[in-house]
Formats: structure tokens, sequence, C-alpha cells
């Protein structure tokens, strides 16, 4: 029996289509659905495990996304032949699905969840990302797990003045304006992009058209379970009577010690007395550890936002709008191209700056992107800088996803032209909230500090809120602790220069949000972003006129493309000798009728040794070259270049070279270009004692 296959479409305004279906692929899985437009098409499966899984007090969902190189009609390279881990672009795709779905699974769901996406046909005009959300969310909402949903994502762009939903590369890497955005029917609930200096007023524009088209998308869904008749499978919420009662007498019992730990204590100290505190609760009760866990939780949540909405005081003593101490140094690490350290209260971002030639580029090579990043950043959490213990087993999925946001909002005030490639690495050496805004903050100085002559300062702020739900009135908090970022309503991290926005993340945890809460915290952050400029300014006024005396060198010059043979050899065994007796990187490109060298080395004698090697091998017109005569025949003269290698020259039948010169003999000769072409003419003369032949 053939499965039936259930459907439905999406029309948008441009023409395209996008389909939805399920019935047909994947049917042991507890849901599964297929997304379609042009010719780029996912499929999304979940499974929930029977049980509930033991000692945990969160919520165990796992997602995945893979890109099969089939999709994109393409054999992965490698001596294994097959897909291996996840790229980084595919891991930043997991972050964005997790961040739109988790917020909406109840918080005592304690079953594993796994969402597993695989990218089966790609498109060049159509990018999977902004897809992955609408599919991952109607296999949920198939599934008929309690879900406060469904939602969706698209990517919206601003290409040549117009916007563009779920573009093709090509577009977005021209576009000006490049956001992946996700939310409910009601709200806005994640937010990612880059930008290129746009104004606050731009993108809430952007958002609200985004959101049209994530209702399309909610509507469809809807659709989609009402043709299947699915039935969702609520889960009671700890509501009870033992529950309010517990609950009750704990807080009546512990209150004042948790708001005296909120008001007075470090985030050290407080960390540590709260699991003391937890222990207690636990000898009180006899609760297993998750009940106990949540209505801990639960507490702390409730004390936490009463501090603040109804005493307007934060944790560490701040008002709503002030930003934590702030110093800064750049020449921190002085053997490094570039370094500079920036410390937030307690968030500290060491960056440092290496500067590479062209072999340094980072080369990424997948199913949708080819590309070699001439500046790329990479951003370190280790486990100290949280005063933990953890092993050190590679790059987590969170470091991936705040190294490319520090990326993305520098990589635009790169100068295009600069001949080096650079990379950034920041290290947190501590953290209590706003670690990646730290990350752009130092990075900046950093940058300025190898003498990196950027357009504009970037500085990042982490911005929160507080909604009080009786009210619905809304606290929006500046450079946001751990503990505000944990227990608060939302995380907004923006960074910009004094023009504008150069990048965002935006995750909001309850489905509530509106764009004057977006407008407003995006308001309030532009504030923050001119005041730590003023701060980066305070430190290095401008970026350094020169490179550090330990930074590489980089020469240009041009040739005439008729030389570059010369300068190649046969097999390339001429350029390997420069490089290797010069150690040197030499890079040859051609351009019109020129050919463009780059010479890349550490140090000045070593760039001018490559220089003087190159300059041996061929002839500029009118300059004289000190050659050896190898060999005299009839009309043919045979000449040993400064270089060693040989040259015929043989257009002297009306001349008598016998009488003037003979083997081994030493000659200056002279180039002329005649008609594009190298001509050997008759001029041979004698002056001061020393002999001239102009060719």
């Amino acid at each position: 029996m053939i499965p039936e296959l259930i459907k439905e479409n999406i029309f948008l305004e441009d023409g395209h289509i996008i389909s939805l279906e399920t019935g047909k692929l994947a049917c042991k899985a507890n849901g599964t659905a297929v997304v379609r437009m042009g010719k780029t098409s996912l499929i999304a499966t979940i499974v929930i495990s029977k049980k509930e899984k033991e000692g945990i007090n969160f919520l165990p969902l796992i997602i995945d996304y893979k890109e099969n190189y089939s999709a994109g009609g393409k054999i992965p390279g490698g001596f294994l032949k097959r897909e291996r881990r996840p790229s980084d672009e595919e891991v930043l795709t997991m972050r964005l699905i997790d961040r739109l779905l988790r917020p909406l699974f109840p918080q005592n769901f304690l079953k594993e969840i796994q969402i597993i996406i695989y990218l089966l046909s790609y498109d060049i005009n159509v990018l999977p990302e902004g897809l992955a959300g609408l599919v991952a969310s109607a296999a949920v909402s198939i599934s008929g797990i309690p879900f406060k949903g469904p939602v969706s994502a698209v990517r919206i762009i601003r290409f040549k003045n117009s916007f563009l939903i779920n573009p093709g590369i090509k577009s977005v890497n021209k576009s000006d304006i490049n956001l992946i955005i996700g939310g409910t029917k009601n709200s806005i609930l994640m937010i990612e992009g880059e930008m290129k200096e746009i104004s606050e007023k731009e993108i809430i524009y952007f958002i609200k058209i985004a959101h049209f088209f994530i209702k399309l998308q909610i509507t469809a869904q809807i659709n989609l379970i009402k043709k299947l008749k699915i039935k969702i499978n609520n889960l009671p919420v700890f509501n009870n009577l033992n529950f309010i009662y517990l609950k009750k007498k704990i807080k009546y019992i512990f209150y004042e010690k948790i708001y005296f730990l909120y008001k007075k204590a470090s985030s050290i100290i407080r960390f540590k007395k709260m699991e003391i505190l937890l222990l207690k609760i636990n000898n009180y009760f006899f609760l297993n550890e998750y009940e106990q866990n949540y209505i801990f939780e639960i507490l702390k949540k409730e004390i936490f936002r009463e501090i603040l909405l109804k005493e307007n005081n934060r944790l560490d003593g701040r008002s709503l709008d002030d930003l934590r101490k702030i110093w800064s140094k750049t020449n921190f690490l002085p053997s490094v191209h570039g370094s500079a350290i920036f410390s937030r209260g307690e968030t500290q971002a060491l960056s440092t700056v290496t500067l590479g030639s062209y072999l340094d580029v980072n080369k990424i090579d997948n199913v949708i992107l080819q590309d070699q990043q001439k500046f790329y950043l990479h951003y370190n959490f280790p486990p100290f800088s949280t005063g933990e213990i953890k092993l050190l087993k590679g790059i987590s999925r969170r470091e991936i996803g705040h190294g490319n946001l520090a990326q993305r909002a520098l990589k635009n005030i790169i100068p295009f032209k600069t001949p080096y490639t650079i990379r950034v690495v920041s290290d947190i050496l501590e953290s209590n909230g706003s670690s990646s805004m730290a990350t752009v903050c130092a990075s900046t100085l950093a940058l300025m500090d190898a003498g990196i002559p950027i357009k504009r300062p970037v500085s990042g702020i982490s911005m929160g809120l507080i909604i009080n739900f009786l009210t619905d009135e809304a606290i929006i908090l500046s450079d946001i602790l751990g503990d505000e970022d944990n227990i608060g309503d939302m995380d907004f991290k923006i960074t910009g220069t004094k023009f504008g926005i150069t990048a965002c993340q935006m995750d909001i945890n309850f489905p509530g949000s509106n764009y004057s809460m977006l407008f407003h915290s995006i308001l309030k952050a532009k504030n923050c972003l001119l005041f730590l400029i003023k701060k980066i300014f305070n430190t290095i006024k401008s970026p350094r006129f020169y490179l550090k005396a330990n930074s590489p060198k980089i020469f240009y010059f041009e040739i005439k493309k008729k030389f570059l043979g010369t300068v190649i050899g046969s097999g390339g065994k001429i350029i390997q000798e420069i490089k290797t007796s010069t150690n040197t990187n030499l890079k040859i490109e051609e351009k019109e009728n020129l050919g463009i060298i780059e010479i890349y080395g550490k140090t000045d004698k070593q760039i001018k040794n490559a220089i003087l090697k190159i300059k041996n091998l061929i002839f500029f017109p009118k300059k004289l070259y000190k050659v050896k005569i190898k060999y005299i025949k009839n009309s043919e003269l045979i000449i040993i270049l400064p270089s060693g290698q040989t040259m015929y020259l043989n257009k002297y039948e009306n001349f008598n070279l016998y009488s003037f010169i003979r083997k081994g003999d030493w000659i200056k000769i002279q180039s002329g270009n005649k008609n594009g072409k190298i001509n050997f003419n008759l001029n041979y003369e004698k002056t001061n004692n020393e002999e001239f032949l102009f060719i």
C-alpha cells in the first residue's frame, strides 16, 4: 500500500511556492515533514523517547542538521569520501532551530526529543536555513507532543533596495541586510543576522515584513494539522495542591536567604550558596531531584523579578541603564601582531590578531558555500572563565555561534583591499554575561593595535527584558549579567558603529514580545554602543599608522604578462626556488596585460631578496643589466643573465660582433620595447672603458 501524501502550499508574492507535506516518507518517526521551495528540499523528523530521562532538570532536546553532498551534486573531499562531523555552517543552523523551538516546550517535559533535518536537494537560488525552522516546526506539530506552536522562520534580505524572502547565495552576498527571523503568529522569538550599518527603524521595518511571511507559513502548518486531525497530548504542569503547598512552604522558609544572595553576594559566592540552599531544601522535604530543582528555579525567578520590578534595582546595585565598570588595554601581548584586553564587570575578553598571507585564508567548501575568507574570528570559552571544571573536548556549538556573531559584527569594517589574511582569536578569561559582546569590543581594539585601518570602531552590548505578567509592564536592562540572562525574558545582543547596526542576535523566552519592546531595546542599545565607542577611543585614538616590527610584510609589484612564464619556470621550478631560497611566499595573478606579484615575508630582508631574484629574471625598459657572454657564433649571441639563466640573441646578421667582444666577456645590455616585443638592435658602444649593448 502506497502511503497517502498530505500537502499544503504557501504562495509568496514574488511567485515562489513553498510546499509542506507529510505522510509519505520516514513514517516510523513520531512526526515527519518535508518542505520544498524551487529545487531546494528538506526533511525533518522527530522521535520522542517512551520514558522520561532521570537525573536531569532541563529539556533533553537534541537538534541535528545535515547537508548531504548529493543535494548539491557533489562528492565529499578527503580520504573517506563521505559526510563527517558537522561544518560550522551546519552547527549554526542547528542553533537557529534550537533557539526557535526550545522556549515553546513545557519546562517539565523530561522525555528525550531528537529532531533531525536533512538537506535532500539544493537550489542555488534558495538557501535552506530559512526553511529549516518551518520544516522542524511542522514535524514537531505533527507528532502531537506538547508544544506552544506552530512557529516558523524566514530569511529576509535587502537587495537593490527591495526585500527578498529565502533568497539564493548570490543575492545574500550582495545584500546590505541579511536576517533570519523566527516567531509565532503573535510575536517574534528569534533574530539572527548581519547588516551594513543600518538604523533601528530599518531593522524593525524588516522584522515586520518577515513576520507577515512567518504568519503565512504558520497558517499552512495549522491547515496541515487539521487535515491530519492531530490530538495534542497535554502535559500536566505541577498545578496540584501538593506542589502549591511545597512552593509556598519553601518560599516562607528560604525567601530571606535567597533575597540576600541576590542583593549582596557576588556571582561566584551566590552560585555556591544556592547549591547549599538546594541541599537544605532536599533535607527538609525529601523531594526527588527534578521536583526540588523545578520548584527552586521558579522561586529564584520570582524573587529575582520582585527585586527588579518593585525596587528597580539590579543584582549588582546598578540602575536599569547603567553599564558595568570598564577597563581596556592594547598591546597587551607585545610579541603578537595585535592584542587587546577588554574587561566589563566580571566579563573579560583577551583578543589577538595574527596577520598571514593568501595561504592562510579560511577555506570553506561544503554543499552550499565555496569561499576563501581573508578575515575570520575564533571564540574560545574555557571552563575556568566561570570557575568550573570541564574536560576540553573540542569546539562547542556555543563557541561556534558566538564566534560567528562577532565575526559578522566586524567583517564589514575591514578594508576590502587589505593584502593580509586576518585571524582574530578571542579567549574569554572571565564570564558573567555578554562575553560575545566583550569579544567584539576587544577585537576592535586588537585590530587597531595591529595597524589594520578599519573603517570605524565597532562595539557590542547585550540587552535584557523583564516582563511583569500581571501588568504587562516591560523593564529593559542594559549590559545584562549571567543571572539576568538565565532568569530574564530576553537576550538581545546588538553590535554597531556610530552610524548604525552591524549585527544582532535575539532570543526571547516567552511568546509575547511586540515591536515596541524591540524598538525601545534597540534605541537603548544605541546609546550604550556610542558610550562604548568613546571608551575604545580613550584606549587607542586610531589604528596604528605602521605595522609592528614583528608583523609580516607584503610587497606588490607589476610586470608585463609575457614575463610570467620566465618567473614561474618550467613546472613552477623557478618560483619554488625563489620561495625556498628567500623563505617567502609568492602569489601571481594575471590582470589584463599585467602580472601582479605578491611577496609575503617575515622580514624586509626576505622581501628584498625575493624582489631582486625576480628582477634579475626579467628585463625592465631602459634599465642596464650586466651579463656574461657564454657563446658567439655567426649572428647568434648567447648570454648569461644575472639570474644564471641563458638568453639567445640572434638578430645581429649585419653586425660583426667578433671585432669587439669575446666569449667570457662581461658587457652591459639595455632593454628597449617596440611594438610590444623586445628587439635586439645593432647599437654597441664603448664608453669610459665599459661596454654596452642596447637591446
